[in-house]
């Protein structure tokens, strides 16, 4: 065998080890790329799942829901399409009918009352987690700027009302320790965090709902007591708060005079 033969062969052979080098690093990267594609979906997916589930009810509009199950039903379809481990398919049908119980009105969530420190802050964290996400569809291009900016506001709404909830629970047991001052600053507190929304008209019926049971508690405080009108008048006010985003009659009711 000559010299070029020799040459040849060793050139042959570090050609194609080069080749299988390449060809194995090429399937790490994707296998690499596969697992990181399924982990942030998988991600994408129990975020979407957890707001949905942990967000308080009377906090998910229609289209929040149906934005939260948008996201979950993407997540479902790539992971299906992966051909990943995880139960994508059964992940997709449970969204598909949830999307379902949304469209026809029969999605019920119970209301959460906010009325600790811990639960406002959580429930703000949930929110900040919710319109990230908002955007993040925005910007993928997943959502039109209208359907973007009506989203974003309203979250941004939700969060000052998480604020107006602990004050008004505040409020209220101010009033029933007969408290009378420090129950005031609180209800001036919550109409500070619902003013924040101006543009908002179902904030400002609750501005002026606060401004009325304010100067019924400045009146009760020059009295030096508690009538028992002025208690039917505060079992009134937190009825209406606490149906503020589910109750037709509050958002339809006339507005309170300044």
């Amino acid at each position: 065998m000559d010299t070029t033969t020799i040459v040849l062969i060793l050139a042959a052979l570090v050609a194609i080890s080069i080749i299988i080098i390449v060809a194995i690093q090429m399937r790490e990267r994707s296998r690499i790329e596969r697992a990181r594609k399924t982990a942030a979906l998988e991600d994408q997916y129990n975020r979407a799942n957890r707001l949905l589930n942990e967000i308080p009810g009377q906090y998910l509009t229609p289209d929040l829901k149906l934005l939260l199950i948008k996201r979950m039903e993407e997540a479902s379809h790539e992971l299906a399409a992966l051909k990943s481990a995880l139960p994508a398919r059964q992940w997709l049908e449970a969204a598909q009918q949830l999307k379902k119980h949304v469209l026809d009105g029969t999605d019920n969530r119970s209301p959460i009352k906010i009325d600790s420190a811990e639960k406002s802050t959580y429930v703000k964290e949930l929110l900040q987690s919710l319109f990230k996400m908002i955007e993040g569809m925005h910007k993928a291009g997943k959502l039109d700027n209208a359907t973007a900016k009506k989203n974003l506001k309203h979250v941004l709404f939700l969060v000052h009302k998480t604020h107006a909830d602990l004050h008004v629970f505040q409020a209220r047991d101010y009033v029933r320790q007969n408290q009378i001052r420090k129950a005031i600053h609180a209800y001036h507190l919550a109409s500070t965090e619902m003013g924040k929304s101006r543009d908002n008209p179902l904030a400002m019926k609750a501005v002026k709902s606060f401004r009325t049971r304010i100067k019924e508690l400045e009146a009760m405080s020059n009295d030096g007591e508690q009538t028992a009108g002025s208690q039917d008048d505060q079992s009134k006010l937190d009825r209406e708060w606490d149906t503020f985003l589910h109750d037709d009659e509050w958002k339809k009711k006339a507005d309170y005079d300044d």
